[in-house]
């Protein structure tokens, strides 16, 4: 069964101005882009591998100074098989080192790409790159 067209006469009545879309059902109009987010399983990976530095860097780490980081970020770089992982100090007043920090996160590379692992389901564990942020370099 077609569809009656409404007549010109009774969509001037109803409206001030008659646009080309006057009359057309909106059922049909084209529907706007969606966003696609780039590498979104990538994305997905950082974001579990963030939390799970997290957890073992509060709770299952055995350095006192370790536990004192704070996960900022994990991002690609420059894909998913290499992480910039980006840590802060939890307790901003205090002063440490950048280099000895970076040290004990070389140290403890080998337990937080095991629980790494464990987390997540890919053949290969991404290799973990670590940046301190926040206070200035004291060495």
């Amino acid at each position: 069964m077609k569809r009656k067209r409404p007549s010109i006469r009774k969509m001037l009545i109803s409206c001030r101005e008659l646009d080309p879309q006057d009359g057309l059902d909106p059922r049909y109009d084209a529907r706007g882009e969606t966003l696609r987010v780039a590498n979104r399983k990538a994305l997905q990976l950082c974001g579990q591998v963030a939390r799970t530095l997290q957890a073992v860097l509060a709770g299952e780490c055995r350095d006192d100074l370790l536990r004192e980081l704070r996960v900022e970020s994990v991002v690609p770089a420059p894909n998913s098989s290499r992480l910039l992982v980006t840590v802060s100090l939890a307790t901003p007043g205090r002063e440490i080192p950048v280099a000895e920090v970076l040290a004990r996160l070389q140290k403890a590379q080998g337990l937080l790409r095991c629980e790494v692992a464990a987390a997540i389901n890919r053949r290969k564990v991404p290799e973990l790159l670590f940046r301190l942020i926040g206070p200035p370099d004291l060495a």
